[in-house]
């Protein structure tokens, strides 16, 4: 049986080759790949019996000429990059993993949060221009900054990593309110127009699919408070890249941290880029998922996916 990893190095250099390798070596022989190209995809797998992949797009151009493949796992809770309709009709199983990196994805956003709420980044670089240390006096209380405890905290998606996030905010002491599906979820619920209207604070925690596709869009970027900070650790086509860039650079709102692009890595030609350099902008490069901890779960979970398959259980089958 045939064992084909795409694109390792998604799961960072320190976990190395031989790891992954023992993993998975009792189900069959694993060849495993560091990067692969949209034009490398068919040729790797056109033998495989599984394929194991973070981000490579597998659709019908990529799959047709894989006539044994019988499963592919997704190192990742979206599968957005896979073809699922195409999967379906060729008997093609799919199994993503979920809950693997909940305290991870939580803990950046926070992170986040925290660092452009208490503006870390203008004080850091006050003291390390040598400014402070110029300046004579004992403390610098500028810009200024505000607490949590006072602030209302939008949280958008109430899956594992919102409800997380919710339980942190809500030990900062701020008041949470929420946007989810979820009739009961024990928070106040709000239509996203009047969250984005109320919240300080705005998170993103939902699947990319049609309904949320830019669902953050210049419209209700101008509901928005001129103090909000927007958080995206969801998918970068939940938001307008554009607008969002145009509402920073305007003043519409305070801040953004962001971890993820309509585009990965980040394009030569995206509006993010003219932001770069700003105290109250973040960037980070779709790392929040990755704690180490975080990554041995995803393997451990893609092992346990696949020893389901093949003893013909369906463990976070999708399709």
């Amino acid at each position: 049986m045939k064992i084909v990893f795409l694109d390792s190095a998604t799961m960072g250099s320190d976990i190395g080759r031989q790891k992954i390798i023992s993993g998975y070596k009792d189900f069959g022989e694993v060849f495993i790949y560091e990067n692969t190209k949209p034009t490398q995809i068919a040729e790797r797998i056109k033998d495989a019996y599984i394929v194991i992949t973070n981000k490579c797009r597998l659709n019908a151009d990529t799959l047709e000429a894989a006539k044994n493949l019988k499963l592919i796992c997704v190192c990742a809770t979206g599968y957005d990059n896979i073809d699922i309709k195409y999967c379906g009709i060729n008997n093609i199983a799919v199994c993503n993993i979920s809950g693997y990196s909940t305290d991870s994805v939580a803990q950046v956003t926070v992170s986040m949060v925290l660092a452009l709420i208490c503006r870390l980044r203008p004080y850091n670089r006050y003291v390390h221009s040598g400014t402070y240390a110029a300046s004579g006096n004992p403390n610098c209380l500028l810009p200024v900054y505000n607490e949590i405890s006072a602030m209302k905290w939008g949280i958008v998606g109430l899956g594992a990593i919102g409800k997380k996030v919710a339980n942190v905010a809500e030990a900062l002491g701020a008041e949470v309110v929420v946007h989810t599906r979820n009739d009961s979820c024990g928070y106040k619920q709000l239509e996203l127009d009047e969250l984005c209207r109320v919240s300080d604070i705005i998170s993103l925690h939902v699947p990319l699919n049609d309904e949320t596709r830019h669902m953050i869009n210049a419209e209700r970027l101008g509901m928005m408070k001129k103090n909000a900070v927007l958080i995206n650790v969801a998918r970068g086509a939940v938001v307008d890249e554009a607008a969002v860039t145009e509402a920073v650079i305007t003043g519409g709102i305070s801040g953004i941290g962001v971890d993820v692009y309509d585009g990965e890595p980040i394009a030569r030609n995206s509006p993010y880029r003219s932001l770069y350099g700003m105290d109250n902008v973040i960037f980070t490069p779709h790392m929040a998922w990755g704690s180490y901890e975080s990554r041995i779960r995803c393997l451990d979970i893609v092992r346990e996916n696949i020893k389901s398959f093949l003893n013909g259980d369906n463990k976070n089958r999708i399709v």
